[in-house]
């Protein structure tokens, strides 16, 4: 990926080609924003997109004049992934002044990260944190989710593949930590597959599994006859166990299913590797043109020219969350956490794709969700920058997607949590 290396670790040299991009800003106090994500890692790729886009936020709005006439900063401290790392960096970017904070890429980071910020009165916002529970039974106020979760990807996936699974044996695959339990689960129940003796699975190591754990996985699920494999892994993860499944062909004998996809997971699979795969996102770069959404393009050309590569689903939802806090910020005239809270809750906002609610009682933000599968070889390579990995199969709509308040209350009240965020 070109410039990859000077974007593993996002600066102050960084911030300073900001500030002076606007000189009429260079003056006035900053307002920080706090962005714990990984640069290295087995998730990087996914965090280095949120970093890019960001920044192309920031810099629009600095360009802009601001907020309140204030040019935005960015701070950054990398989690590598890890959850106690990242509930440091909390400390630490709270101490430097940020007015609030944001990052993903793990559902244990950003769930224990979420509660160290509420800790400092900050509002923490997930950019890619696809566990069921970051905004259910582990949710509380100061958390905003701006990505979809692993019940709405599960339920587009289960309501596209329905016919297609009848009769049909399933084995899955799953990361062992918090976000692949949850989507296993969701996965289960919208797949009618919910009998584990009838559609078996392996967990697999989190953090760090190694190739063997993923091969012994694989040879299970080829040994059990299956003819669907849902890999609910992630990031590096998920290509070194589609790399290993080509290698046993794996791909002849079963229809493989990666629940939750991005961009960047595609890349490092790669294009022959990928060819077939089947899976969720809640936005990916094709999207704005196929639907026709004016902003999204403007954001994908716009990030293109900055770049010169195509934003993932991750980059979209760091970039939507520095625009929604300066919308609420100017919407509520504040910077105080209580504020911009009650001025986030049911707030409806258009972003790069079509209208997502920050809904009031759990703050996840609702929304479309899409399906897609990852085009032939050939037309890959053939595509400008070789990045048109996705075909765009269909689109669940917002309403449809997301669990219903009872469905919420359901979950919260059998963990023992408040029928409300705390």
């Amino acid at each position: 990926m070109r410039g990859l290396a000077g974007w593993r670790y996002v600066g102050q040299g960084i911030i300073l080609t900001l500030l002076l991009a606007t000189p009429l800003l260079q003056a006035a106090e900053t307002i920080k924003l706090g962005l714990n994500y990984p640069s290295t890692g087995r998730y990087k790729e996914q965090g280095i997109m949120q970093a890019r886009g960001a920044l192309l936020a920031i810099e629009e709005i600095n360009a802009a004049g601001g907020l309140q006439g204030k040019p935005l900063e960015l701070l950054t401290a990398n989690t590598a992934s890890k959850p106690d790392k990242a509930v440091a960096n909390v400390a630490k970017l709270a101490d430097q002044g940020a007015a609030m904070l944001f990052g993903g890429a793990s559902s244990a980071v950003a769930i224990a990260a979420g509660k160290a910020a509420a800790k400092r009165d900050l509002l923490y916002f997930g950019t890619l944190t696809y566990a069921n529970g970051t905004t259910g039974v582990e949710g509380h106020k100061h958390m905003f989710r701006e990505s979809y979760n692993a019940w709405m990807a599960s339920k587009a996936l289960g309501r596209y593949l329905s016919d297609q699974l009848q009769g049909k044996k399933l084995f899955y695959i799953t990361a062992d930590y918090s976000w692949g339990w949850s989507t296993e689960e969701s996965l289960r129940r919208f797949t009618g597959s919910m009998d584990n003796s009838e559609h078996p699975g392996m967990k697999v190591t989190f953090p760090r599994p190694r190739e063997s754990d993923f091969s012994a996985a694989l040879e299970a699920a080829k040994a059990s006859g299956a003819e669907v494999l849902m890999l609910v892994q992630f990031g590096d993860d998920m290509a070194l166990a589609l790399r290993l499944a080509q290698r046993m062909e794996l791909q002849k004998q079963m229809q493989i299913i990666v629940p939750s996809l991005t961009l960047g997971m595609a890349k490092i699979a790669g294009a022959g590797i990928m060819e077939g795969v089947i899976g969720a996102v809640p936005w990916s770069w094709q999207v704005p043109y196929q639907y026709d959404y004016p902003r999204g393009k403007a954001f994908v050309e716009a990030f293109l020219d900055k770049y010169q590569v195509h934003p993932s689903s991750s980059a979209a939802s760091a970039y939507n969350i520095v625009y929604q806090f300066k919308d609420a910020v100017e919407r509520s005239g504040s910077l105080k956490t209580a504020t911009l809270i009650k001025a986030l809750e049911g707030h409806r906002y258009s972003g790069v794709k079509d209208e997502q609610q920050w809904r009031a009682f759990d703050h996840q933000s609702v929304q479309s969700v899409y399906v897609v599968r990852s085009r032939p070889r050939n037309e890959i390579l053939t595509s400008h920058l070789r990045e048109d990995f996705f075909e765009v199969l269909m689109k669940l709509p917002a309403a449809e997607a997301a669990r219903s308040h009872k469905e919420w209350l359901a979950v919260r009240q059998a963990a023992g949590k408040p029928a409300v965020l705390q």
